[in-house]
């Protein structure tokens, strides 16, 4: 199993960034894939979600500026992010739950986003 996220960078605010997570390994499909960040000193959060059917949410600090989504095979997972805000700033990290065989959380090396004011 394994989740290689790119696509982080350096952006002025108001910007945009695009990032991709690659996920291998996983021997069923019905996963729940996620987008989580983490900011220097603060806990890690959650930022978006897919569900295996389709279903998907949003924090509400990215509500309407972030979309999510996948490819159809659900191997790749991106994270279209638009007015970018200083406070966007962090590490994000690519996230699977899986149901089958078991329940099990994975996650990628994360990929750092730095929004300068």
């Amino acid at each position: 199993v394994r989740l290689v996220e790119s696509g982080g960078g350096l952006v002025q605010a108001g910007g945009s960034l695009r990032l991709s997570c690659a996920a291998s390994g996983f021997p069923y499909g019905d996963n729940i894939m996620a987008w989580f960040r983490q900011a220097p000193g603060k806990e890690r959060e959650g930022v978006a979600c897919i569900s295996p059917d389709g279903p998907i949410a949003y924090s509400d600090s990215v509500k309407g500026r972030f979309t999510i989504s996948r490819d159809t095979d659900k191997t790749k997972l991106y994270l279209q992010m638009s007015g970018l805000k200083s406070e966007d700033t962090g590490v994000y990290y690519c996230n699977v739950e899986t149901i089958r065989p078991e329940r099990s959380f994975y996650w990628g090396q994360g990929t750092q986003v730095t929004v300068s004011a």
